[in-house]
């Protein structure tokens, strides 16, 4: 899955933690000691970070003015790096919140649970996490894998129970890893078996739609999903667990204004919302903090 961070991020992360500790330069960590810093009820600035793509930054910038117009005093730290990092960084109270994945998070913090509805994940998140950690109300909207095809596809192929049907004769791709990470789960689950598999990477969407592929690994908020024309089939025994937006909180410096102000965040944010918003981030280039601003707007939290 896209949001897990490999060793090679963590030292990437840990040599530019490094790199920036010689003086009073602008490493996003450097402020972000074992101190808290304070809860917003008592005065103190709650801090925002975010790992280090788009869609976390968009997220953060959208948590960050929501509190802000509730008259929370804030400061992000955007671009931090892995969750190897950030996570740490919440648990010691150097930062208050950062948008997190609740099926990678639960992955994260127990490797071996098999939950797979935001539901039983949030649920395993209460009795695993840390008593320094809370996370507060899941959104609908969700970052997650998908077997993706064509929409004139998926007029007779709609679900992945259809799919095990037709597989045999489609060629399937996605990231390198791909094949390792799910042939066998596949094949368990839902009976399906492909007739080759390719390495397509970034290029999975745009090789499903120029037919080189029949069918793809996909993000849910990829902005090609759109452009391209795609359909996820539906996942009917949730082989891939839910990734719902969640924000992931150091318990003793949020205060109810916070909590509240994020709850009702999660509660309009849609995986359609987001999906757009990343296309005018990818497509069209805007920055994230003016696409956050004006979807708070329009959504009357702004």
């Amino acid at each position: 899955m896209r949001r897990m961070f490999g060793t090679a991020a963590v030292l990437l992360s840990a040599a530019l933690a490094l790199a920036g500790c010689g003086g009073g330069g602008d490493n996003p960590l450097q402020s972000t000691a074992a101190t808290p810093t304070g809860s917003a009820s008592g005065g103190g600035t709650v801090v925002i970070g975010s790992f280090d793509f788009d869609e976390s930054v968009l997220l953060a910038s959208i948590y960050a003015q929501a509190l802000e117009a509730k008259g929370v005093q804030v400061e992000e730290k955007p671009r931090i790096g892995s969750r190897e990092v950030v996570y740490d960084q919440v648990k010691g109270g150097g930062l208050t919140i950062v948008p997190e994945y609740n099926g990678n998070l639960l992955a994260y913090v127990d490797k071996e649970n098999t939950a797979a509805t935001a539901e039983e994940i949030n649920a395993a998140l209460k009795e695993k996490l840390p008593p320094e950690l809370e996370v507060l109300d899941s959104s609908p909207a969700e970052d997650k894998d998908t077997l993706s095809v064509t929409k004139e596809t998926a007029q007779k192929t709609a679900t992945m129970d259809d799919l095990a049907k037709v597989s045999k004769d489609m060629v399937v791709g996605g990231p390198p890893e791909f094949k390792d990470r799910w042939e066998q789960r596949f094949k368990d689950v839902y009976g399906i078996e492909f007739k080759e598999w390719k390495p397509t990477g970034p290029t999975t969407a745009d090789a499903i739609k120029d037919g080189s592929i029949q069918v793809g690994n996909v993000f849910s908020t990829d902005p090609k999903m759109t452009i391209n024309e795609l359909a996820p089939l539906e996942d009917t025994k949730n082989i891939f667990p839910a990734q719902n937006v969640t924000p992931l909180v150091h318990k003793a410096t949020v205060d109810d204004t916070v909590r509240t102000t994020l709850n009702g965040v999660s509660a309009k944010l849609t995986t359609d919302s987001l999906l757009d918003m990343m296309q005018k981030i990818s497509v069209n280039k805007d920055e994230p903090a003016t696409v956050a601003g004006e979807w708070l707007t329009s959504n009357g939290l702004g």
